[in-house]
């Protein structure tokens, strides 16, 4: 069974929400993840993989949009609406309105919510799906970014 994550900020912003998945990306791969960044759409995986070249000053992590083609280095994190390939389902960060398909694979599901009572009633679906496959998620609530 994954250990799942809940992360709701304080803010109604979808930016901020797309900040700070970065930003929890940057801190997995720093730890020698490689996770997967789920999103619904092509668009939100391609500002994903934008906003990583650019969030931080400095900061280096590999990456690419994954499209049903394995990247040529293994050590890369992927963004894409697919679900993830199978080096990637360890660690998952959830940016989509849908529980991760086959997600008791995955070892830890990170999943960020803004403010917002469209992403938080998604949120509640998803934390009821975790609760009735006999997990218990747990949230933290996030008053500033990492």
């Amino acid at each position: 069974m994954p250990e799942i994550s809940f992360y709701v900020l304080a803010t109604e912003s979808t930016r901020e929400r797309h900040l700070f998945a970065c930003k929890l990306i940057e801190k997995a791969y720093r730890s020698g993840s490689f996770p997967y960044a789920l999103t619904d759409t092509l668009e939100q995986s391609q500002l994903i993989d934008d906003l990583l070249w650019t969030f931080r000053a400095g900061s280096f992590i590999p990456h690419q949009i994954y499209t049903g083609e394995l990247p040529a280095i293994e050590n890369t994190v992927l963004i894409g609406s697919s679900p993830p390939p199978e080096h990637w389902h360890k660690t998952v960060i959830n940016l989509s309105s849908q529980c991760p398909q086959n997600f008791q694979q995955a070892e830890r599901i990170l999943e960020i919510l803004d403010n917002s009572e469209e992403t938080k009633a998604w949120g509640r679906q998803r934390y009821r799906q975790y609760q009735h496959a006999g997990i218990m998620p747990v949230t933290h609530k996030i008053s500033h970014t990492l």
